[in-house]
């Protein structure tokens, strides 16, 4: 065999492992868009049971493809708060059972029809149905997919999926040559590659040996249906007679192969936890820990039995008899593991060790931007929730400060204001990271409201230190208002209490409704303020105030000013975001100059409720 040969050999069989991993990425991009932000919601559904989170698990990953996609968004739910390690078990074993319907997919490359009959097995063989399904697909995408992104997303499945099936087939040529005879039915290049599955065979170390090289394999390229496939390709094209006698990888090395390649597919849940919080690092250990003891179940009993050596174990598995082994095996270590998924639990928590290091931003797993970016975004979107609700809560301590003041609020203000920075500068910068993947019209408006709206949540934790330190000074000085300004500023602080409440239920809720409610009682804060500040200037001729509480009072009112103008933003980027456009001072204009009924009896409304 020329130099040239082996060169094509290699590069044919790592091109059709590249064909196969993108097109099951392909695959699971489409579907996961075609489910949008509902596929979290689906997944934390099943926190009621864990018969149901073994259902809903198994399900969810055989429509992904991808065991390692369920895992890792699990591991971000946990991460982020929104799902507990207990509510995640059910699902991480029903993942396991939903990844073994990809090598039944896969294994149609291996039927044979009967010559050029029109026989039903003729129709199932992918070289007659895969370049239908590509042809659909570009279709889909090339005509029908630019004004209806639905149509694009199921183009990209049925490509994704020709693109899968042309990598089986690729790894499935480049390796036909081991079995190539002369004209005496002697091997012309196996020889080596046989020596080697013989090895594999040596009593008591070859099983181990073959486990290992399964999980090690799996490990590299992170997709155990991947694996199984290359395997079953292998398998299928080592397979051949040789005087009166098969030959080729048996059960004795494909079974330790296959529990290798379940533990393998561990890996990418394992890195995703990395840098993340106790309780998602619990979730990559128990799917782990799953694993190896599943994996330990069957080993032991086999390493026996294979010591004895029945000759069954030398036969030669079919492309069915391995994927019937995966999906047996995984079916029967979750229905042996299930009673004891408390003690799995258990374990979980004594191998990662709690540890108190204060109040922290949630994770954002970097992994979920590859794997699933739908819920990459969602999980940026309960962060942002928990960012406004920290940012209402400080401006809320600040107005405290200044009608009743506490030492103790001014430094939680402080803790409360580092936190918040932390959560733009985690959100935003995982949000540019999302934004850069092909998105759908539902998921780019979310991006966009999010991206829209962090920066004033954060500006409202700064106008809240701003406010806390005027009610420092005050305090260190034992300065207080007169009668007049201190009842004009209760007004005020009302008005703000409602437009801060009016501004965060309308984001948590995406209430359009509440959020065109904002503007008008935003316009009356304003018109209060400047009724203050003159009557202030009034009671300054008239020598009932300071200059230097002047200064004091001044610098209140404009850092509640610009807290009512941050309020005034978001609600126009919830608003506008509905609208897909975010001209936000064409849109303040025209509410304010056009006749808009809705607009004026609100502002009226307001103006009665808060008054002096």
């Amino acid at each position: 065999m020329s130099v040239y040969e082996i060169l094509t050999i290699i590069v044919v069989l790592f091109g059709g492992l590249a064909f196969f991993l993108y097109g099951m990425n392909l695959m699971t991009d489409g579907l996961e868009r075609m489910a949008g932000g509902k596929l979290e919601s689906i997944l934390k559904s099943a926190s009621s049971s864990k018969v149901k989170g073994i259902a809903l698990g198994a399900g969810v990953t055989a429509v992904i493809q991808s065991s390692s996609a369920t895992t890792v968004m699990l591991v971000g739910l946990v991460g982020s708060g929104i799902m507990t390690l207990p509510q995640t078990i059910g699902m991480l074993m029903g993942s396991n059972i939903g990844t073994t319907i990809t090598p039944w997919i896969t294994g149609l490359s291996s039927l044979n029809g009967s010559g050029n009959s029109l026989t039903w097995v003729n129709f199932l063989k992918p070289s007659f149905f895969t370049p239908i399904i590509a042809v659909v697909g570009i279709i889909l995408i090339m005509f029908f997919g630019t004004k209806n992104r639905k149509n694009k997303d199921i183009g990209k499945v049925c490509l994704g999926f020709a693109v899968l099936m042309q990598g089986m087939e690729l790894m499935s040529d480049s390796v036909s040559f081991l079995s190539e005879t002369d004209a005496n039915g002697v091997l012309k290049y196996g020889d080596a590659f046989f020596k080697a599955v013989d090895f594999f065979k040596t009593p008591y170390v070859g099983i181990w040996l073959a486990f290992i090289v399964g999980t090690i394999f799996t490990a590299v390229i992170q997709s155990s249906s991947a694996a199984t496939g290359v395997l079953q390709v292998l398998v299928a094209a080592t397979t051949i007679v040789e005087n009166g006698v098969t030959k080729g990888m048996g059960y004795q090395i494909v079974i330790p192969l296959i529990l290798g390649i379940n533990i393998g597919t561990c890996v990418t849940a394992v890195i995703s936890s990395l840098g993340a919080n106790n309780d998602a690092r619990r979730v990559a250990v128990t799917h782990l820990t799953i694993k190896v003891i599943a994996a330990t179940l069957c080993m032991v009993p086999f390493a026996v039995i294979e010591a004895i050596g029945p000759d069954f174990l030398q036969n030669i598995p079919s492309v069915w008899g391995i994927a019937t082994f995966h999906t047996l095996f995984n079916i029967t270590s979750t229905a042996l593991l299930y009673p004891f998924t408390g003690l799995i639990m258990k374990l979980s928590y004594k191998m990662v060790k709690e540890k108190d290091s204060g109040k922290q931003v949630a994770y954002l797993d970097p992994i979920l931007i590859q794997q699933s970016p739908a819920v990459a975004i969602s999980e940026c979107y309960n962060l942002a929730i928990e960012m406004c609700g920290c940012a209402k809560e400080t401006v809320l301590l600040s107005l405290d400060n200044v009608d009743s003041y506490e030492s103790k609020t001014s430094q939680i203000i402080l803790d409360n204001e580092e936190l918040i920075d932390k959560y733009e500068d985690n959100i935003g910068t995982y949000l540019v990271k999302v934004s850069a993947r092909a998105l759908s019209d539902a998921d780019s408006k979310k991006v966009s409201k999010l991206l829209h709206t962090i920066g004033d949540f954060e500006r409202l934790s700064d106008h809240a230190i701003n406010i806390m330190k005027a009610a420092d000074e005050m305090h260190e000085k034992k300065f207080s208002f007169s009668k007049e300004a201190t009842a004009e500023i209760s007004v005020i602080t009302l008005a703000l209490r409602e437009i801060l409440t009016l501004t965060a239920d309308a984001f948590v809720t995406n209430d359009i409704s509440l959020a065109k409610k904002v503007e008008p009682l935003e316009q009356v804060v304003d018109v209060l303020i400047a009724k203050t500040k003159s009557n202030h200037i009034s009671r300054l001729q008239a020598g009932n105030c300071t200059i230097e509480l002047g200064f004091i009072l001044s610098d209140i009112l404009n850092n509640y000013s610009r807290v009512s103008d941050h309020c005034s933003n978001i609600a126009v980027a919830i608003i506008e975001t509905a609208h897909s456009s975010f001209e936000t001072h064409e849109y303040l204009n025209a509410i304010k100059t056009q006749n808009n009924r809705d607009f004026l009896n609100a502002y009226q409304e307001y103006s009665k409720k808060y008054t002096f």
